[in-house]
């Protein structure tokens, strides 16, 4: 088939997202197709530079970074002329907005009718991350209806973004492929715990919706109880310095270590078991690495997570209850090893087969080219 021109568009070079972009790439450009970039020059620091340097050799149309708010700006309506005059430039077939505001610069100049190149969605929680019923929620719920108009086909990474769609902006003629987050077959191997791990490891943004405010008060619970955990708290974010204070607060900084980010199998060595305390996620990539690495996991049961370890999973608990977390944590804390060790392998034996990145790039590579032909019959038709 001939190879297509691609250009991925999204805001930061970071976490989940940023993720699965290099997937993409990496496995689009192993298939003969022609890829370019376009994201945030603001953010991601020497992390995402060495990152992207590292992806020059696979992106022929090019690496191009320009400044991006995370917040509606007046910049965005010169970044979705800048970015629409570069997919023309470079003749771009698919222009695939990652994020809320990816997705709107790849779609907003196609809302009064498709042209150009075939517009793709993948949202990864973003918009859908506000409390329903919210001012905010509301407004970006307008806001996802009104670019709908500009969407060919949404690529969604799991089940969860799909049915907060239709629930929260409404049914859509549009096409709709779900492509799951997937893992390197060299990930589902078992990880080698560091030297003196701390009881608990979190990795993820230091924010809100990850609950590590919630994670440190259960914490903090647990030593008036006489329980001292001790635990790891891998990442950086906006909330950095209040969670280091909230530490002091609740008399446990001298049990708490925050060593900045980290690679995931890298942060993975530094706890026993990997705690999740999240009130937001959709289909989060930690949460994947650590089931494939065969790492004892704590989650709550928010977003995409039963996705990965099933519905009935052991020690998944509520959200937003702090309660209900310093239950779990006591729980995992009291499991034998063994007890850890076979709830470990049952999860990496249920991924295994479903969270596959090559699966994922070809499952996008074909909602691709369904759109493309959408788009083809709607021409003919019309001529």
């Amino acid at each position: 088939m001939t190879p297509l021109n691609i250009l991925f568009c999204f805001r930061a070079p970071v976490g989940g997202l940023f993720r699965q972009v290099i997937d993409l790439v990496n496995y689009q450009s192993r298939l003969g197709h022609n890829i370019g970039i376009v994201c945030d020059s603001l953010t991601g620091a020497e992390r995402a530079q060495e990152v992207l340097k590292g992806l020059e050799a696979k992106c022929s149309l090019g690496i191009h970074r320009m400044p991006m708010h995370r917040n509606p700006h007046p910049s965005d309506i010169s970044n979705i002329r800048a970015i629409g005059r570069l997919a023309k430039s470079l003749r771009v077939d698919v222009l695939h907005g990652h994020g809320s505001k990816g997705g709107l610069y790849a779609r907003f100049d196609a809302i009064a009718g498709l042209h150009g190149p075939v517009r793709a969605y993948t949202p990864h929680g973003g918009s859908f991350n506000y409390e329903p019923g919210t001012a905010v929620h509301r407004a970006y719920m307008l806001v996802e209806k009104l670019l709908e108009r500009g969407t060919d086909v949404f690529c969604f990474e799991s089940q969860y973004i799909a049915d907060c769609f239709t629930r929260e902006v409404g049914q859509t003629d549009k096409l709709i492929r779900i492509a799951l987050n997937g893992l390197y077959p060299h990930e589902f191997a078992p990880r080698e715990v560091g030297d003196s791990p701390t009881d608990f490891v979190f990795m993820g943004e230091l924010r809100a919706a990850k609950g590590i405010d919630l994670l440190i008060e259960a914490l903090g619970r647990l030593k008036k109880q006489g329980r001292a955990t001790t635990i790891t708290i891998v990442g950086a974010g906006p909330d950095e310095a209040m969670l280091k204070g909230m530490t002091d607060q609740h008399g446990i900084a001298d049990q708490v270590t925050f060593p900045g980010p980290m690679r995931g199998p890298d942060g993975l060595k530094r706890g026993r078991i990997m705690v999740v305390p999240s009130r937001m996620e959709s289909l989060p990539y930690i949460v994947l690495e650590a089931v494939a690495a065969e790492v004892p996991l704590l989650t709550t049961n928010c977003g995409g997570i039963n996705e990965i370890v099933g519905k009935d999973y052991q020690w998944m608990i509520p959200s937003h209850s702090v309660d209900a977390l310093e239950k779990g944590l006591i729980a995992a804390m009291d499991a034998t090893p063994e007890q850890l060790a076979t709830q470990a392998r049952a999860l990496r034996d249920r991924a295994r087969p479903m969270f596959d990145a090559e699966k994922m790039a070809n499952d996008v590579i074909a909602a691709y080219r369904d759109a493309i032909a959408i788009r083809h019959g709607e021409a003919r038709k019309a001529a």
